[in-house]
């Protein structure tokens, strides 16, 4: 006890150089912890704009169709099994699909086209399919007409630029020809008068239509209203073959699947390639979509399936996306590895000024009787009590950042939105609320305290009393 007080005066003795040591600390987890959170955040957010958008975290599945996605692994859907599966606690939905391809043609052109059956309702609110479609065009005639309108001039010179181009979102639009807020009760009643896309959405007794992408619409010459002729390869190799109305246009953000894309309800695609009640996979949408609960979860449909179903999920789903996300981590990694060397010697730089300018006094004190050890272990406590003072600071200090960069993240403007957007998320960036990487960090940062401390101990068996009583 007497050791510890002695250090804790000692502290105080020089207040600037407590203080200058602890700060060295102090930036070490505060820049660690803050960096570090916005990187897992935008991680997870990103995870979680890929995920809801498609696959979901759970998907039921045939054993094979995994490794070999044809309509022989499909499996027959089974509406009290999912009722069943709806029983768990963490099971919102079970929303049914039927994947395959097919041969588009419409007139003269053709392309090959991934023939998407989905139960309309379950899969807007899986994917929100009903959010992409197109609200507004800007065709030849479209632009012609709003030219003809009084429009700021900057917004007439971009007409050109994006002649063409669908919008599934007014802010999208508004970016892409510069419309300020300040002209947006002016400019947006003119865009909704002359380049407003008309569109449907799948009603429930719909047989006769499809939505296709944007993509598609512009290579095969066809709008809304015109007809698309499919065919193909049906079930246990039958021929597939069916002429659709097209009835609406949906804008997705990656330009691969939105040029190839026909969104049919699976009812009318199980008729097309002659398989009634087969699907190749359900969708299983859940309330807790953390790791933990996602794979308990899972755990938990395994005991309710039937050979030869399979629960899959996410990690195995998007599995190029994990390992592309473990790559971009570790590079975070080395760079947060980076920032604590330049740190680690910002703190055994104080540490050896401290033990420099405390020199003649540690002489001074061997000389008089005090034993090595026991000047060390003083030392030693003191700092660790200034790394414990910089670690508790650092703490704290980036708790307000996290937790208000968590509520309020920060929002992206301009190109670094629009690029966001193209890829269908949101143009933020969150912080991760505190989970086990703050822990991680203050290990780190103690450990390189020990580090130094060790080093500090060692300096001190080593004091030759003589040179340092003429330092």
């Amino acid at each position: 006890m007497k050791d510890f007080q002695m250090a804790w005066r000692n502290l105080w003795r020089n207040k600037r150089r407590t203080l200058i040591t602890a700060a060295s600390v102090f930036f070490a987890l505060f820049f660690s912890l803050v960096m570090r959170s916005f990187q897992l955040g935008a991680y997870d957010r990103l995870f979680k704009n890929v995920i809801e958008s498609y696959t979901g975290y759970l998907q039921l599945q045939q054993k094979d169709y995994f490794d070999e996605a044809i309509l022989d692994n499909s499996f027959a859907f089974d509406q009290g099994l999912a009722d069943k599966m709806k029983t768990d606690p963490n099971v919102k939905d079970v929303v049914p699909r039927l994947e395959s391809f097919a041969l588009a043609a419409a007139e003269s052109r053709t392309q090959g086209v991934i023939i998407m059956g989905i139960d309309p309702e379950g899969e807007d609110r899986v994917s929100g399919i009903r959010g992409k479609l197109v609200k507004f065009k800007l065709s030849p005639a479209n632009i012609e007409a709003l030219r003809a309108e009084t429009l700021p001039e900057r917004v007439k010179g971009l007409l050109d630029t994006y002649a063409g181009e669908y919008y599934a979102s007014q802010g999208r639009l508004m970016l892409d020809l510069g419309i300020s807020e300040e002209d947006t009760s002016t400019v947006l009643p003119l865009m909704r008068k002359h380049a407003s896309f008309s569109n449907e959405y799948f009603s429930e007794k719909e047989t006769g239509s499809v939505i296709i992408g944007s993509g598609l619409s512009d290579y095969l010459k066809i709008n809304v209203g015109d007809t698309i002729v499919l065919t193909g390869q049906g079930y246990h190799g039958t021929s597939a073959a069916g002429k659709y109305r097209v009835m609406g246009i949906v804008k997705l953000p990656a330009p691969d699947i939105d040029n190839i894309i026909v969104y049919i309800p699976v009812t009318v695609a199980q008729e097309l390639y002659a398989a009634p009640g087969m699907i190749t996979s359900a969708v299983i949408s859940v309330k807790a979509n953390d790791d933990e609960s996602v794979i308990k979860t899972a755990g938990r449909l395994e005991k309710m399936i039937p050979e030869p179903l399979v629960i899959r999920e996410w990690h195995q789903l998007n599995a190029l996306l994990v390992n592309q996300m473990e790559a971009d981590n570790k590079s975070g990694a080395i760079m947060i590895g980076i920032l604590y060397l330049v740190i680690a010697f910002g703190v055994f730089g104080t540490m050896l000024m401290m033990l420099a300018e405390r020199r003649r006094e540690f002489g001074m004190l061997v000389a008089i009787g005090m034993q090595k050890r026991k000047l060390a272990k003083v030392v030693s406590i003191e700092m660790l009590l200034i790394g414990l003072l910089g670690t508790a600071a650092g703490v704290v200090a980036s708790l307000p950042f996290v937790i208000y960069g968590h509520i309020h993240p920060i929002r992206f403007t301009g190109e670094l939105a629009r690029m966001y957007e193209d890829y269908g998320f949101e143009p933020v960036m969150p912080t991760m609320l505190p989970d086990t990487f703050y822990l991680w960090q203050i290990v780190v940062v103690l450990i390189i305290l020990l580090i130094a401390i060790a080093f500090s101990i060692r300096k001190i068996f080593k004091i030759n009393v003589i040179e340092a009583l003429r330092a």
